[in-house]
């Protein structure tokens, strides 16, 4: 038996990034030979970053990504590395794995399983290929086999399997020693223990070793890649990469054990592929022994400290937002955040995520890498603490009304004092004013609360958006929406007003979800920074727009219905698709207290609003598709602006 390095590097790229994204490449071929590692395997489509879209299907990003591809080759020496990209192939556009072999492309393997559903379009861009079946292609004057291929590397038989081939791979390829398997798995919180898991069984079932490697970070917008690196063998996990890091580059590396045979580079001839079907598609690599240099195993990265303890989702949802966060800054190049808060439980939510992911970049990366990381702000350089540098990069103002509570005005004070950044006022009425009087003499008569409830209400909230707007003009800031799930998908917003904001990052979350990590974090709060006390304000509030007069008792739970009961109708009827009576059945269930009567007017009213409502959805700034039990897919259905709305037989 004989042992030398594998690694696997998750990379943090962006679409469409060419440059960016080849040098981060060369950096994890560099850290994998430095662990003594001849093989290395990266993520799906790295080279071009998976949210590339439509994108995909301009011929000019076709010849970018194999001139790319040409950046890379140069690197590889003595090395086998697999790095995915987009391939042309007789017409057709291949989610493709290419396989490098001392600075020559040796193989193309395309992606047999592509996904199709409200969150991934893979076939809307790639082509499927058949499994079992390989081909040639010329690429540079070379034929290069590709298609669903296996290579023999010094006798080590190795498969590349993308994304979900992996888990059809065992029955097709019961030789196979090695499998490299880029992926590129969005984040959904608590879906990452259950895919390790089932790699692991995987493994052991069919005595592997698998390089599993994820993208990292946020690559194009609204999908967050948590960079986990998995090295499992016959006898379990062997090593792990730190996820959800704030580094470019994360690599994981472990031992593989193999026979002395196969490291003979001694191997059958094949047979012809029609008389040997074990044999199609397998490619022989002539690498002598004496390339293959055992090393000792480097250090890994291991686990970050948070991983070491038990799950919390209130943990893993803090530092996916955070990074996500972070990463948007940085790509577009923005000076921080703005945040109108108000003192409810989306802004000061959101709020307290910027601040927490400052900080944990700043402890992850240390002063000058955080730095480094935002080098197109030079000014940030003048911040000698982490506390300094959220205080340039987050701005909050307030924008009371005269039916805004003292109570909140307390809460996004407290906010602010305790996340150490001042808190902008500027009360709102004088505009108010301005723009009701002028609309009476365009009316010709009073506005009246009586009669124009609506339109008083909205004003309030869209005066607020162009004071936000100009301050993040004015800092080359971004300005974010506070909206959250609950609010969008019954419309529950006015446009143009409490929407505006370039990006929406709680778009996916729910906000009995959201009230819940509130006081988590209140109490308790993420590892190495710890809880926000101040918060306790904020979480003794009823949620409320705060745009009636106070002796109105304006509250978002008597406009609309009880939030848990809103977010398990939305589940039963949008995520679960049942009929609008089993809705009823099981939401009456879950809510005893309530009639069925009851249940079936919130459902009613739910259908309702959610019908007349798409536009405003459609119109809502991205948001991060996280999901608090998973991807919600109503945020990306396709759905008519302009309808008669959802007719239904109540029961």
């Amino acid at each position: 038996m004989k042992s030398f390095v594998v690694a696997g590097a998750a990379v943090n790229q962006t679409a469409l990034d060419w440059a960016g994204n080849v040098s981060r490449i060369k950096s994890a071929i560099e850290a994998a030979r430095a662990s003594g590692a001849p093989i290395l395997c990266l993520p799906e489509l790295s080279l071009s970053g998976y949210g590339c879209q439509d994108a995909f299907l301009l011929p000019i990003v076709r010849t970018a990504a194999t001139k790319a591809l040409a950046d890379v080759l140069p690197f590889t020496e003595k090395m086998l590395v697999v790095v995915g990209l987009p391939w042309p192939y007789e017409g057709q556009l291949y989610d493709a794995a290419a396989v490098l072999v001392d600075r020559k492309l040796v193989g193309i393997v395309f992606k047999k399983q592509l996904r199709q559903n409200a969150l991934f379009q893979e076939p809307r861009w790639f082509a499927s290929w058949p499994t079992g079946v390989s081909a040639e292609s010329i690429v540079d004057g070379q034929q290069v086999p590709v298609g669903d291929l296996t290579f023999q590397w010094a006798g080590l038989r190795i498969a590349v399997a993308i994304g979900d081939d992996l888990w059809n791979l065992g029955r097709l390829s019961p030789e196979v020693e090695l499998v490299l398997n880029p992926i590129a798995e969005p984040m959904s919180l608590g879906g990452f223990a259950p895919r390790r898991d089932r790699l692991i069984n995987l493994c052991r079932t069919n005595r592997w070793t698998c390089v599993s490697v994820n993208l990292l970070g946020n690559d194009a917008g609204q999908l967050i890649y948590d960079g986990s690196v998995l090295i499992s063998g016959p006898e379990g996990l062997a090593a792990r990469g730190p996820r959800l890091s704030f580094r470019p580059v994360v690599v994981g590396v472990a031992p593989l054990t193999v026979s002395r045979q196969a490291l003979s580079g001694e191997s059958p001839s094949p047979t012809p592929a029609g008389q040997d079907p074990r044999q199609k598609g397998r490619v022989l690599l002539p690498l002598s022994t004496s390339e293959i240099v055992p090393a000792p195993l480097a250090p890994s990265p291991g686990p970050a400290t948070w991983e070491e303890s038990p799950y919390v989702i209130e943990e893993e949802f803090t530092r996916v937002m955070a990074l996500g966060l972070f990463d948007y800054m940085r790509k577009v190049q923005a000076r921080g955040y703005v945040v109108s808060i108000s003192g409810g439980a989306d802004s000061s939510s959101i709020s307290s995520l910027v601040a927490v992911g400052v900080r944990l970049a700043y402890e992850e990366l240390g002063r000058e890498g955080l730095l480094s990381a935002l080098s197109y702000f030079p000014e940030l350089r003048e911040a000698d603490s982490a506390q300094e540098m959220v205080r340039r990069l987050l701005r909050l103002i307030y924008q009371p009304s005269r039916n805004s509570s003292e109570a909140s005005r307390q809460s996004a004070q407290a906010v602010a004092d305790a996340l150490g950044v001042p808190l902008a006022v500027v009360p709102i009425d004088p505009v108010v004013d301005l723009y009701v009087k002028a609309a009476e003499r365009v009316l010709g008569r009073p506005l009246r609360w009586e009669s124009d409830d609506v339109a008083l209400q909205n004003i309030q909230s869209r005066v607020r958006g162009p004071m936000a707007w100009l301050l993040a003009n004015a800092e080359g800031k971004i300005l974010l929406a506070t909206g959250n799930r609950s609010e969008a998908v019954v419309g529950y917003a006015t446009m143009d007003g409490d929407t505006c904001g370039g990006l929406t990052p709680l778009g996916s979350i729910s906000k009995p979800f959201l009230r819940n990590w509130l006081a988590w974090l209140e109490k308790e709060g993420p590892m190495g920074i710890g809880p926000i006390p101040a918060l306790r304000l904020v979480n003794q509030l009823a949620p409320s727009a705060e745009l009636r007069p106070p002796e109105a008792g304006q509250t978002d739970e008597g406009e609309l219905m009880p939030y848990t009961v809103l977010e398990a109708i939305e589940e039963a009827l949008l995520r679960d698709m049942l009929p609008v009576a089993e809705t009823i059945d099981r939401v009456a269930a879950r809510f005893p207290g309530y009639s069925r009567e009851q249940i079936a007017d919130w459902t009613a009213k739910f259908l309702r609003l959610w019908s007349q409502s798409q536009w405003k959805r459609a119109r809502l700034a991205p948001a991060f598709i996280i999901g608090d039990s998973g991807p919600q897919g109503w945020a990306l259905l396709r759905l008519p602006v302009l309808s008669a709305g959802v007719v239904s037989e109540l029961d």
